[in-house]
């Protein structure tokens, strides 16, 4: 397991301490304006299963690199 520094983006996935390299940008089309992005952070593990989650309610919007992820540089 990695150890994230403190300024690192860490996964949203419940218990997960893993930096973040992907954001899942969503909202809820009955309590938020179109135009609302909120994020949820995704280690490479739970990029998927967080997604899916989000997808499968016609939440997520789009998937990006999450801002200081190495993948940006990738």
């Amino acid at each position: 397991m990695t150890s994230p520094t403190d300024e690192s983006p860490v996964c949203s996935a419940r218990g997960c301490r893993e930096p973040a390299a992907w954001a899942l940008l969503w909202n809820n089309p009955r309590l938020h304006d179109a135009a609302r992005r909120k994020t949820w952070l995704a280690c490479p593990e739970h990029r998927a299963t967080l997604g899916d989650f989000l997808d499968a309610r016609g939440f997520l919007r789009e998937v990006a690199a999450a801002p200081g992820s190495p993948t940006l540089d990738t």
